[in-house]
């Protein structure tokens, strides 16, 4: 299992050089964020960016996420164009040698959640999710928009978009899921990237909108769309964990070999539909933490991990779910599990 982390970029307050510090890291999840959705990633901007980690001592194996086109998310307009631009750009990923590519097929929104600053009774803070708040809510307002999420839809625009989407049902949204797979991962293929989907977080329906990457009975369904090891999963334990119907330790044995990234986290679940990001050790939250990291061990698994969204701490201030301190944390806790883990077998 290869410990990566999350890098914004440039911009980004979390360092490169204070990421290489933390114990056991190799390697950067990132992204090229100010291309615009569905446009190609130019090989050039790739490389650069690869050059700028590898400065650091560390590896770019994993990019987080090539963004899927609303049109071919809606099965419309220009899904045809983005889905070669799609193309064109793993092809260009798998040149600059990376490994893996993260996506999604959520409609319109990215990761939900109602508050960006959750005060726990120890000074900390986190992400959280209440779903009666999430109801009233209006995303056309303008009053909720977390990090992640396309800023660049005007109002109008969103509105449309909304607009088709009440048009679109689940089954329409696995179609078009379908059509992208069946185009995509012959690329996939052909140039040895595994294509990692992340479910829908939450995994339920958000403003109406319909979300199919939920459970376990979806993942085979995606698993099966297209039967090959290229069609993969991103296994957010975060994601997945704040249903209670979802068994992660299951998944990870039934789905072993086509599981090429992993978010590990801890979520409490304090009501229906109602969660806060914790700490990521099993005893802060409801998700057995440890039986996660074992379940990977038994598996041999070999790809790639990263400690998903953590708490502000210690005075730290940043991008809401992707500071440095409680990430860090949360990194060595699982590392230390793995070796755990690693030295209870070589005692049998």
């Amino acid at each position: 299992m290869r410990m990566t982390f999350r890098w914004y970029g440039e911009d980004d307050p979390v360092t490169l050089e204070k990421i290489r510090q933390i114990p056991g890291m190799k390697g950067i999840v990132t992204a090229i964020y100010d291309i615009p959705v569905g446009e190609v990633w130019p090989l050039e901007r790739i490389l650069k960016l690869k050059e700028t980690v590898e400065a650091s001592g560390l590896e770019l194996s994993v990019i987080e996420s090539v963004p899927v086109h609303e049109d071919i998310k809606m099965g419309c307009g220009d899904r045809d164009r983005y889905i070669d631009n799609f193309c064109t750009t793993i092809r260009n990923l798998a040149k600059a040698g990376i490994d893996c590519v993260c996506y999604n097929f959520m409609p319109v929104f990215d990761w939900t959640r109602s508050e960006l600053a959750f005060q726990f009774p120890d000074g900390s803070n986190a992400l959280a999710y209440k779903h009666e708040t999430v109801l009233k809510m209006n995303p056309l307002s303008g009053e909720l928009s977390l990090p992640g999420w396309d800023s660049s839809y005007t109002k109008d625009g969103l509105k449309l978009l909304l607009e088709k989407y009440s048009k679109i049902t689940e089954e329409d949204l696995w179609d078009n899921l379908k059509y992208f797979l069946d185009r995509v991962i012959k690329v996939a293929e052909e140039v040895k990237i595994k294509m990692a989907i992340h479910p829908d977080d939450p995994p339920w329906s958000i403003f109406g909108l319909p979300r199919i990457i939920t459970c376990k009975a979806s993942l085979e369904r995606l698993l099966k769309l297209y039967d090959s090891k290229y069609n993969g999963l991103a296994l957010c334990c975060g994601a997945l964990g704040v249903s209670p119907d979802n068994d992660l330790i299951d998944m990870i044995h039934s789905f072993a070999d086509r599981i090429h990234f992993t978010h590990i986290r801890n979520v409490n679940i304090s009501g229906d539909r109602d969660f806060e990001e914790v700490a990521h050790h099993t005893d802060a939250g409801s998700l057995d933490i440890f039986g996660i990291v074992h379940a990977y061990h038994q598996e041999g698994y070999k790809g790639y991990f990263r400690p998903d969204h953590g708490r502000m701490i210690w005075g730290e201030q940043g991008r809401p779910g992707y500071g440095l301190y409680d990430r860090a944390l949360g990194a060595v806790y699982i590392n230390g599990l793995w070796e755990a883990c690693e030295r209870l077998e070589e005692k049998k």
